[in-house]
């Protein structure tokens, strides 16, 4: 003679009232509903009769303030351009501005200079920092003094350009520290030796 075995759902109704009874008779409490039958939606997981699952929320990617909208060089590298919600960052490695060694702006890094100028007046900055870099060679001392020569020489050019007391400038050398390649080669230290120019815009750019 077979023995009938108590369905799955009748077994597990009776778990639920026994547990009630347990937390009942333990702590005074009543648990309300506790034997009710759950209700499985077919991915697995049970909710008790009557409840509700909550509307489901929807990430708003497109509010970062400060993510990285866009980044932009040209073919030798020598160039690069990045674009946030709220500010621009120009990096321009220092054989496009320098000579070796030297401070001195070329006559033409003083035209893309203003090409920067321009922009910076367009979108409506009124903060401009602008750093200087070097490569690991030479003492630690003589790449913090030449960067900070380059970053001043970049900024009088600007300051020149724009002529606005709206504008205030902060310059920074940090020689060799910060390097953004391993300084290995003669090819990852071109990449250490640059300038970076930022501002914080206030106005859409005129491409938009």
């Amino acid at each position: 003679m077979s023995t009938m075995r108590p369905s799955r759902s009748r077994f597990t109704v009776q778990l639920l009232a026994l547990t009630a009874l347990t937390m009942t008779l333990c702590t005074g409490t009543r648990v309300q509903n506790a034997a009710a039958s759950p209700y499985e939606d077919g991915s697995g997981l049970a909710l008790r009769s009557g409840a509700t699952l909550a509307p489901p929320k929807i990430l708003d990617l497109g509010s970062d303030p400060v993510g990285i909208s866009r980044v932009v060089g040209n073919r030798d590298g020598a160039e690069r351009r990045t674009d946030t919600n709220t500010e621009v960052t120009y990096e321009l490695q220092a054989a496009v501005l320098f000579a070796k060694d030297s401070g001195r702006l070329s006559d033409s890094a003083r035209s893309r200079i203003a090409a920067i100028a321009r922009e910076i007046e367009q979108r409506a900055a009124t903060r401009v920092r602008v750093t200087g870099f070097t490569d690991n060679l030479g003492s630690s001392v003589h790449g913090d003094i030449l960067s900070t020569q380059r970053a001043d020489a970049v900024r009088d050019v600007l300051t020149d350009d724009l002529r606005s007391e709206a504008v205030t400038f902060e310059t920074h050398g940090f020689g060799e520290r910060r390097p953004v390649a391993s300084n290995a080669t003669e090819a990852s230290r071109r990449e250490n030796r640059r300038v970076e120019i930022s501002f914080v815009c206030r106005a859409p750019s005129p491409s938009v």
